[in-house]
């Protein structure tokens, strides 16, 4: 393989070891290089090569696993049980105050679009209104194209230029921190503002995209946030919820935070603790499911009764999130057994079109990260999506002829007459000249014979293809609505056609409503292949259960059949971005590696009693940046595997380094204040460098004794142990570090989670990818 660089867009802003992403390619190193590393950063190619077949270094992994040392011990040891039903208070309230602020601010996203969208509608209206009669429509199509390429320029420029994180829906990166990966920069405060205000801009800029699908990430945020009592951005602590300052802790609470922003998308509590347990989170309890379930409910709330007082009903808690998609009518809305296959085929249908979609954003993917890679490069690219879009709307519209009467029972908010008869409306209109889930609504429970198979058919193709070249641009913004949109215009239209086909005046077959609905299901159920939790959004949505059976029906057909082709859209996200992300199982036929074989080694390893500059050299050594260490009982001879006693990590030896925990010191200062748990706890999860951490050289020759702050009960493993023990220890656990002894408890090596992301499963049976040097 030749040699490959790759930019990581997800982490393209300055990373931890202070390298600028964008100066950062990843470079594979499975043959001698021709150029050195410094010749690469200094050439920044236009084109950046990227292959797949790559794991990168970049990413570090989170600690799940509770650090059982002396100071850990000791302070559950002076914890009541009064201290510990306290605990469980806080984390109701820390739940619920989750909830609340999710609510808040999807209420906020949701009024601010609403006023925006409905500012640029009028506009555009009045202008094509003005310019019919004239002559000059041309006018007309340049100020929808301006408008809405300057809404999609602002929030592009904030998300390209200040926190390129923030781009897409946010989904992959949440399911990778709650994988356990550590992903830079994704729940931070900055993040939320850049995500909020990006997605008021792309909804409001009229491009194929959702407000749903970031209001998750919204929620995770806010959840990382308020569980830890104190903003690392704005350095403010307000010394509450001390205790909670780890990633175990902080995992749970991110994944209350994914459930509530499901909630308050689509009015779905139940969906989005489903929607948590079968997306999002790598671990789960009962008790967890409980508190989930409260900070979706408080969401759900919370977003109804600002909704309320918004729309002058205060106190009125009957409109669901922040899509409506309407009630269906469970008497009309009936299906019979024959019907059966025909959901069947539709699930079919979806799933092939989703993997089409899911393929085409793939190499489109690609493509950006090989030519797109600069933030002003992906700020034009959005403002011509911008452009294209109104353009490609206006275009159809204007050459649409299918024309409805215009009545008192319709519900368009902007019905364009343009070439139309007095009295009637352009149908074709009604999806283009709306946002998208008014558009939804509509094509929901509209009359029939309110759009023409044609208007259906066009929009469907030209909608299709504008919302996969969407997904994936530097702009805040979900594939929840559009893929809901696509599948409800060609769910629609089946309904329409099957109506045609019998020349039935029986409801059944006259209402394509239920058609659509049952469409946007299978098409958003072949992208994003979610089952579970997709059935009950859906139900929770629309407030009908009648249709429980048939959309999970569709939904696992569509699941089948596109997993046959390609992965669901998020995967295939996470994959390109070269994230070490552990699946439930290790890939089959793995059995015949061992432990021995997939672990690191040599392993760099701590006595328990070190010297401080050994241990400063050691995190100093850029070239391994090890963030586990084993410490081991002292040998004469530094080359032969010593016996194991414990685990200690980088950052408890940075927390000791900047207190100058040393063995001298403490014997000349015995009144010197010992540290405890709340002086790691004070430093996560920003702990600062090893250079920024000054060592006299009188200091390096002290001692540092690790006993007291190393784990001594750290997981191990044999050498002999397979491959899918290890995972399944290693996955469970939610571990960092697994080491590898032999018979006699010597460590002879290391398990992180890149040694295990690197096995999959390929088209040739099992593969090894290659690890990118950052």
């Amino acid at each position: 393989m030749a040699n490959i660089t790759k930019k990581v867009s997800w982490s393209s802003r300055t990373d931890e070891s202070g390298a600028a992403g964008e100066d950062t390619p990843l470079l594979n190193g499975s043959e001698p290089p021709r150029r050195s590393r410094q010749d690469s950063l200094r050439a920044r190619p236009k084109e950046i090569p990227h292959n797949e077949k790559l794991l990168s270094l970049k990413y570090e992994s989170l600690d799940y696993d509770n650090i059982e040392n002396q100071l850990f011990l000791e302070e559950e040891r002076r914890m009541g049980h009064m201290n510990f039903r306290c605990l469980e208070i806080s984390r109701w309230v820390i739940c619920g105050l989750i909830g609340f602020f999710t609510g808040l601010v999807a209420c906020c996203i949701d009024i601010v679009v609403e006023i925006l969208a409905g500012y640029k509608y009028k506009e555009v209206k009045e202008n094509i209104e003005k310019f019919t009669e004239a002559g000059g429509l041309s006018i007309s199509l340049l100020l929808w194209a301006v408008l809405n390429s300057a809404f999609v320029m602002v929030g592009s420029i904030i998300v390209a230029f200040f926190e390129p994180v923030a781009a897409g829906s946010g989904i992959p990166q949440i399911k990778c921190y709650l994988n356990g990966i550590k992903i830079p920069r994704v729940v931070r405060l900055k993040t939320l503002l850049v995500k909020v205000f990006g997605v008021i801009c792309s909804v409001a800029g009229g491009l194929a995209v959702g407000k749903e699908g970031p209001m998750i990430h919204s929620g995770a945020v806010i959840a990382a946030g308020v569980s830890q009592g104190r903003s690392t951005s704005l350095k403010r602590d307000f010394k509450i919820f001390e205790y909670f300052r780890r990633d175990t802790e902080k995992r749970d609470f991110v994944s209350a935070g994914a459930a509530a922003g499901v909630s308050a998308a689509f009015g779905a509590p139940v969906g989005g603790v489903l929607f948590s347990l079968e997306e999002g989170a790598s671990f789960w309890n009962q008790m967890l499911t409980w508190r989930i379930f409260f900070a979706s409910m408080i969401s759900t709330f919370t977003l109804n009764f600002f909704l309320s007082v918004h729309h002058n009903t205060p106190g009125e808690l009957s409109s669901p999130g922040l899509i409506n998609f309407g009630r269906f009518d469970s008497e009309t809305m009936t299906y019979n057994l024959y019907e059966v296959p025909l959901f069947i085929a539709m699930g079919a249908i979806g799933g092939l079109l989703g993997a089409l979609f899911n393929f085409l954003n793939y190499w489109l993917t690609i493509f950006r990260i090989r030519y797109v890679h600069r933030p002003c490069l992906q700020v034009m690219e959005a403002m011509l999506v911008a452009a294209v879009t109104a353009m490609v709307s206006f275009t159809m519209m204007y050459f649409s002829n299918d024309c409805q009467p215009l009545d008192s029972n319709s519900s368009e908010d902007y019905p364009l007459q343009l070439f139309c008869a007095d009295g009637e409306y352009n149908s074709m209109a009604t999806v283009f000249f709306n946002t998208p889930e008014k558009s939804v609504r509509s094509l929901f429970h509209n009359q029939p014979g309110t759009s023409s198979p044609l208007t259906l058919g066009l929009f469907t193709l030209t909608y299709f293809f504008l919302a996969c070249w969407t997904y994936g641009l530097a702009v805040s913004a979900g594939v929840f609505i559009p893929s809901l949109l696509i599948g409800a215009a060609w769910g629609r239209l089946c309904g329409i056609l099957l109506a045609s086909i019998t020349h039935s005046s029986d409801s059944m077959w006259a209402d394509p409503g239920k058609y659509a609905l049952i469409g946007a299901a299978a098409q958003l159920g072949g992208i994003v292949r979610m089952t579970i939790s997709l059935t009950v959004i859906m139900m929770e949505a629309t407030g009908n259960v009648t249709y429980g059976f048939p959309i999970m029906l569709v939904l696992i057909t569509a699941k089948i059949v596109g997993d046959y082709f390609v992965e669901g859209l998020y995967d295939i996200h996470i994959k390109l971005q070269s994230v070490p992300f552990l699946h439930w199982e290790a890939p089959a036929t793995s059995h015949w590696l061992t432990a021995r074989e997939v672990m690191s080694s040599p392993v760099t390893c701590l006595n328990r009693i070190e010297k401080v500059g050994t241990i400063v050299d050691i995190l100093s050594n850029t070239s391994t940046c090890h963030n586990g260490f084993p410490v081991v009982v002292q040998v004469a001879n530094s080359d032969e595997p010593a016996k194991l006693c414990g685990l200690i990590l980088r950052s408890q030896l940075i927390v000791l380094l900047k207190h100058k925990v040393f063995v001298e010191l403490a014997r000349s200062r015995l009144t010197m204040r010992k540290l405890q748990l709340k002086d790691f706890r004070d430093a996560y999860p920003r702990f600062p460098p090893i250079q920024s951490i000054h060592v006299s050289q009188d200091e390096r020759e002290c001692m540092m004794d690790l006993t007291e702050f190393m784990n001594p009960t750290p997981y191990t493993v044999p050498e002999e142990t397979s491959l899918p023990r290890v995972f399944k220890l290693f996955r469970a656990l939610g571990l960092r570090h697994l080491v590898v002894v032999n018979d006699e408890n010597k460590v002879i090596g290391l398990v992180t989670r890149k040694d295990l992301a690197r096995y999959h499963m390929g088209k040739h049976g099992l593969e090894e990818l290659q690890l990118a040097q950052t």
